[in-house]
C-alpha cells in the first residue's frame, strides 16, 4: 500500500521518466510534485519505492527509472487517460467503414501502426466454415490454372492448381459454372459430399479438376487464425528498443513467427475492454522491454479476435489505451454492419 505521498512521487516519477527517457533525480521530483518536501525526504520514500520494486537506480545515475511493476501499479491506479484527439478519431471513423473482415482487420492494424507509431497487431476472426460465393478458374499457361474464390464475406483467396493435362477456357468455365450452380452460399464439405454422385456425368478430366479444386479450396478457404501485424519497423525509432540489437532480432522474430503473439493475443479474448501486458507480464522474454496493450472486438455480439499495439514499457499509456479501445469499439461496430456488396 502507498501513502498519498508516495503515490504522488511514483506518478510524477513515471511522468517524467516518460516524457524524458532519463532517469528522474530528486530535484526533478521536487519542482513537479507540488508538494512541501525537502530532497531528503524525498530521497527517502525513493528508497522505499525501490525496496517495493517500484523502482530502480540505473547505476550510470543517482535518479530512478520505474520497473515493470512500477508501471503496472502507474496504469492500474495513478494514470489519467486522456481523450483523443478529434482528428484521430475522425481518421479511425473514416477508414473503419463497413467492408469485408480482411479489409476491416487490415485497416485497423495500419492504423494502430500509424497513430501510435508502434506495431499494430490484430488476431484474425477465426474461420469456421469454407462457405464461398463464387468460383472462377483462369488460365495462366499450359497446365497451370489459377482458382479464384469469393467467400461469403467478400474475401478474395487463390489458389494455383498444377493441372495434369492443359484446360480449355470453356472447360474452365464449365467447371466453374458446375461449381458455383451446386455450391454457392453453401462449405465446400457439404457440396463435396452432395456433387460426388454428380461428377461421373462430366467428363473425366473435368472431373478431375472439379476433385482438385474442392481440395484445394478446403485448404484455401479453411485458414487458421492469424496475425497481422503492420508497422514493425516503427520500433527501430524507440532509443529504448533499438538500444539492444540482439532483442530487438527477436522481437522480430516473433512478429515474423506470430505464434506466441497469437497465443497472448487470444489470453484477452475475454477481457471487459483493454487488457495490458507490461514487461514479464506476458510471459515471453522476448517481450520484457515492451508493452501489449490489447482489446477484444465483436461480431454481432460475439467476440471473434483481438487487437492492440505493442511498444516499449516507455509509452504514453494516457493515449495509446484510448486508441486501441475506441479501434476494437470501431471495428466491432464495421464487422457487425452488414458488408458491401
Amino acid at each position: 500500500m502507498l501513502n498519498d505521498r508516495a503515490q504522488r512521487l511514483l506518478k510524477i516519477l513515471v511522468e517524467r521518466y516518460i516524457a524524458d527517457g532519463q532517469p528522474v533525480g530528486s530535484r526533478t521530483l521536487s519542482m513537479h510534485a507540488g508538494l512541501d518536501l525537502s530532497s531528503a525526504s524525498i530521497r527517502n520514500v525513493m528508497v522505499d519505492l525501490e525496496n517495493m520494486g517500484l523502482v530502480c537506480s540505473p547505476h550510470t545515475s543517482a535518479g530512478r527509472v520505474p520497473t515493470a511493476r512500477g508501471y503496472r501499479v502507474f496504469v492500474d491506479n495513478l494514470l489519467t487517460i486522456q481523450p483523443l484527439e478529434h482528428a484521430a478519431r475522425l481518421q479511425l471513423e473514416t477508414e473503419l467503414h463497413p467492408d469485408s473482415p480482411q479489409r476491416i482487420v487490415s485497416a485497423a492494424s495500419q492504423l494502430l501502426a500509424d497513430l501510435t507509431r508502434f506495431a499494430g497487431v490484430v488476431a484474425t476472426p477465426e474461420r469456421a466454415s469454407t462457405t464461398f460465393r463464387q468460383v472462377e478458374f483462369l488460365r495462366l499457361s499450359e497446365k497451370r490454372v489459377l482458382l479464384i474464390f469469393v467467400t461469403a464475406d467478400g474475401d478474395v483467396q487463390n489458389h494455383l492448381l498444377l493441372t495434369e493435362r492443359d484446360y480449355t477456357i470453356s472447360e474452365l468455365a464449365e467447371a466453374a459454372l458446375f461449381l458455383n450452380r451446386h455450391g454457392a452460399g453453401r462449405s465446400l464439405e457439404a457440396v463435396a459430399r452432395e456433387v460426388e454422385t454428380e461428377l461421373h456425368y462430366l467428363q473425366g478430366h473435368i472431373a478431375n479438376l472439379m476433385g482438385a479444386a474442392i481440395v484445394a479450396g478446403q485448404s484455401t478457404l479453411g485458414l487458421q487464425q492469424s496475425v497481422m501485424v503492420t508497422g514493425e519497423k516503427n520500433l527501430l525509432n524507440s532509443d529504448d528498443l533499438s538500444a539492444n540489437l540482439a532483442n530487438l532480432r527477436q522481437l522480430f522474430d516473433l512478429f515474423e513467427h506470430k505464434t506466441e503473439l497469437l497465443q497472448l493475443l487470444n489470453l484477452s479474448r475475454e477481457a471487459h475492454g483493454v487488457h495490458i501486458f507490461i514487461g514479464e507480464e506476458s510471459g515471453l522474454n522476448t517481450l520484457d522491454g515492451c508493452s501489449v496493450i490489447t482489446a477484444p472486438y465483436r461480431m454481432n455480439g460475439q467476440v471473434v479476435g483481438t487487437l492492440g499495439v505493442v511498444g516499449p514499457t516507455r509509452m504514453a499509456y494516457e493515449r495509446v489505451i484510448p486508441i486501441v479501445d475506441i479501434t476494437a469499439r470501431l471495428v466491432s461496430s464495421a464487422l457487425s454492419y452488414p458488408m458491401e456488396a
